[in-house]
C-alpha cells in the first residue's frame, strides 16, 4: 500500500478496566452536598426591564400590540411592522419600524400613535419612533398567529 495505512485483523479485543469508586473510610458519614450549596444560595435575579423578559420591554410590546393597522384587522406588532424595540436604563425607548407601503394612509399618524402608546408605558421617560423603508415590508414578516387571522395558514 502506497498511502501508509496498515490494516491488521483480530479476533478479540481486551475490554477496558472498569471504573472504580472508591468510597470514604468512615462508611456511616453522609455525602455533603456541597456542589447544591452556591445553587441554592443564590437569589433570583430579575431581567433587566428593558430587556425581553423585562418589565418595561413586555409592556412596550404589550402597548404596541394593542395598535391595530386600519386597513388590515391585526396588530402592528403581529403584523411584522416593529423591526426592534430598544430601552435604556434610563427609560429611553427607540421604536424602529415600517408600514406596508409608503403610500399607506396612516403614513403620518400611525408613528405618532405609536409614539404616544410607547410613551405612555410606565417606565418609558422618552419614546422615539424610527420610521424605516429598508428592509421593505412583506406578508412573510406577520407572526403565525397574524397568518392565521388572515387566513393565509
Amino acid at each position: 500500500m502506497s498511502d501508509g495505512f496498515r490494516i491488521e485483523e483480530v479476533d478479540a479485543v481486551e475490554a477496558p478496566p472498569k471504573a472504580r469508586v472508591v468510597m470514604e473510610t468512615d462508611s456511616n458519614a453522609e455525602r455533603k452536598r456541597d456542589y447544591l450549596e452556591g445553587f441554592l444560595a443564590q437569589k433570583p435575579q430579575a431581567d433587566p426591564a428593558g430587556e425581553p423578559g423585562g418589565v418595561v420591554y413586555d409592556a412596550i410590546i404589550d402597548a404596541l400590540k394593542d395598535i391595530y393597522d386600519p386597513e388590515i384587522p391585526v396588530n402592528i406588532y403581529d403584523l411584522g411592522l416593529i423591526y426592534g424595540v430598544e430601552v435604556t436604563e434610563d427609560g429611553h425607548a427607540v421604536v424602529t419600524m415600517t408600514l406596508t407601503t409608503p403610500n399607506c394612509p396612516v403614513a403620518e399618524s400611525m408613528p405618532m400613535e405609536v409614539e404616544m402608546r410607547v410613551g405612555s408605558v410606565p417606565g418609558v421617560g422618552v419614546a422615539e419612533v424610527n420610521l424605516v423603508w429598508d428592509p421593505a415590508w412583506d406578508p412573510q414578516k406577520m407572526s403565525d398567529d397574524a397568518k392565521l387571522e388572515l387566513g393565509m395558514l
